[in-house]
């Protein structure tokens, strides 16, 4: 996000709710193309998203703003700039169901507490998919208004195309084409006509306030019931356990015959189709941004939707032949070069700290000793003007100040570029800690503004390494 749009943005916000922005933070980037940053003063928060595609943001706006007026939680849409290339949403905080599924299970394992987020979750879907999708306004969506014939063909050409042919599978050109074109038709023939989320996942599921909320839902169209179903409950890094699973496809079951009659045996049946086409877009996807794009961390989740595939085929028992497929998948299922792509996980931990040098140098807890420490005290201070003292470097003042009244990127720069060479080596080498400082006079404005730029730039970067932010002289502001 340039420096234009981020004006832009706030003064949306500016004119959307008559109040000054004090504070501007770049949020980590997701799977999308997107940029959301968060704006917020000391009576509100809101997320800003910037995006370029027009007809993606109509659908999402026009979506929001139906299932908003169908009591479905999603997002408030406060406002839309006049290009509709940026719009205002209401902040639901950071906590994912996948963040609280990760964080949980590692105190208490899959947990009575998980199960019962999942089920909240399930017990709204069939609203979603059902009564939010009788009226809704299908001729907006992008890029397909159906999960048609089209559609399906994209996702097994995206999964053939960026994924098989990438991890250097062997296969018969036409004789898959041939299960492609059988598969997609026997799943057109499941009942079609409710709203198809597309991707529904536990990373665009919120938690806030005891609710669950629902984000990122652009994609959705018309299409089957199962998709959904399958892309939560077989959501690659979710990781969730087999008796789990059949725990939760129940509860759904019991929720949506709330809603509709339902044949068990037909819906089972193409369920697992569903599921297998699911798990083929989202390979298609990690090819594409981990083989194609380089980046890593989209790689980690491959292992995962092996696991699942290799549960699958043990007893797919479709009402069709697909020998092609079949094999391809098997083949997967069998690459031991797969599986190991996703095993290995950075152990670096990169600490950075901003404090004031009246105070001295910060500690490294961690015992290496080393590191970088940076003196930001040639740089401009805003701390010597009266209106800034009691502010910090994260209020979007400061920010402003010292990128149009200081030198701080050509100072933020070469810093980059030197961290950048030294995380590489240390990832290769298989170092565990790092530490960088940035100390100033007060240590309240130029090195708070520099570590939190630092930070933001690794994150950004490095998504498999762990950032731990420390700002020292916290506790006197």
């Amino acid at each position: 996000m340039n420096t234009s749009e981020k004006n832009e943005l706030i003064e949306l916000f500016e004119h959307q709710f008559g109040e000054k922005v004090t504070n501007f933070e770049m949020l980590p980037p997701s799977g999308s193309y997107r940029e959301y940053c968060r704006l917020s003063n000391e009576k509100r928060t809101i997320i800003g998203a910037l995006n370029n595609d027009v007809k993606e943001n109509t659908a999402f706006l026009s979506f929001s703003n139906h299932f908003y007026n169908k009591e479905i939680k999603v997002p408030q849409v406060h406002a839309v700039s006049s290009d509709l290339k940026k719009y205002l949403l209401e902040d639901l905080g950071d906590t994912t169901l996948f963040s609280f599924l990760t964080k949980t299970r590692e105190e208490e394992g899959f947990s009575a507490n998980i199960i019962h987020e999942y089920k909240k979750v399930l017990t709204a879907l069939p609203k979603i998919q059902i009564i939010a999708g009788k009226d809704i306004d299908f001729s907006v969506c992008y890029p397909r208004e159906a999960f048609d014939k089209q559609s399906m063909m994209w996702d097994l050409n995206y999964f053939k195309y960026y994924f098989l042919k990438l991890a250097k599978i062997s296969f018969d050109e036409q004789a898959l084409e041939d299960d492609f074109q059988q598969f997609s038709n026997y799943l057109l023939s499941a009942g079609a006509n409710f709203f198809m989320y597309r991707d529904f996942q536990s990373r665009n599921v919120m938690l806030k306030n005891n609710e669950v909320y629902f984000i990122d839902y652009q994609g959705g169209r018309r299409g089957a019931l199962q998709y959904d179903l399958a892309s939560l409950l077989y959501d690659g890094k979710a990781d969730i356990p087999e008796s789990v699973r059949k725990e939760l496809y129940e509860h759904y079951i019991s929720e949506l015959k709330k809603y509709m009659r339902v044949d068990e045996e037909r819906f089972s049946s193409y369920f697992r189709g569903f599921v297998i086409i699911r798990i083929m877009q989202a390979m298609g996807a990690y090819g594409f941004r981990g083989f194609y794009e380089k980046k890593e961390h989209f790689l980690k989740s491959i292992p995962y939707a092996l696991k699942n595939l290799e549960f699958l085929l043990k007893d797919l028992n479709l009402p069709i032949e697909l020998p092609e497929l079949v094999s391809v998948l098997k083949q997967l299922t069998q690459s031991e070069v797969l599986k190991e792509i996703g095993r290995s996980k950075s152990n670096l931990t990169v600490r950075i700290s901003s404090f004031s040098y009246k105070k001295g140098f910060p500690e490294d807890p961690s015992g290496n000793g080393g590191g970088f420490v940076f003196d930001c005290r040639a740089i401009n201070n805003p701390g010597r003007i009266e209106k800034y003292k009691k502010l910090t470097g994260k209020q979007l003042a400061i920010q402003e100040f010292l990128e149009k009244q200081s030198e701080i990127g050509l100072f933020l720069d070469p810093i980059k570029k030197l961290i950048d060479q030294s995380v590489k080596v240390y990832i290769d080498r298989g170092f565990t800690h790092l530490s960088v400082g940035f100390g100033c006079t007060g240590g309240r404005h130029r090195s708070v503004y520099s570590a939190e730029k630092l930070a933001e730039y690794l994150q950004n970067n490095y998504p498999t390494i762990n950032i731990v932010l420390v700002h020292r002289e916290q506790e006197s502001w």
